[in-house]
């Protein structure tokens, strides 16, 4: 049996001015904090939850329900124009 989680802190040093300023920009954009956003890209990069799918597995996945007809169009010739 495991006892509850311990959080421990994360100090870094020396980071490009750039760096900190695209993180606050990212905060901003997701309505967080720098510091929660810094958790959440630390949670993405290193804890992934699953492998998504790629688009080829999402596509084979779809159910085969209709016909290449059900999406035949008309040719579209354009208007006649005077030039």
């Amino acid at each position: 049996m495991s006892g509850p989680k311990s959080k421990t802190a994360l100090i870094v040093r020396n980071l490009e001015e750039e760096v900190v300023r695209e993180l606050r920009i990212r905060a901003a954009r997701h309505g967080r904090s720098t510091e929660a956003e810094h958790r959440a890209i630390l949670r993405e990069a290193l804890l992934p939850e699953e492998r998504k799918p790629s688009l080829k597995e999402l596509l084979l996945a779809m159910p085969d329900v209709l016909e290449d007809a059900d999406f035949e169009r008309t040719p579209d010739y354009g208007r006649d124009i005077d030039l």
